[in-house]
């Protein structure tokens, strides 16, 4: 299905998005969150004395 994808598109003229297992990624990235939450992984993050960082990478991986 994709190869037939990939060939429209280039038949269309179009441009074949690069594929995301191929991107590079910076590690950053912005989210919004409520302030009560943002209050809770603060005060969390402080009482496993780590950084909000590492708390909140450590909360995206569990």
């Amino acid at each position: 299905m994709v190869k037939d994808i990939v060939l429209d598109m280039e038949a269309n003229g179009e441009e074949i998005p690069e594929p995301i297992a191929e991107k590079t990624y910076s590690g950053k990235f912005q989210v919004r969150i409520t302030p009560e939450l943002h209050r809770r992984l603060a005060i969390e993050a402080a009482e496993e004395q780590v950084s909000w960082n590492r708390y909140v990478s450590y909360k995206l991986v569990s």
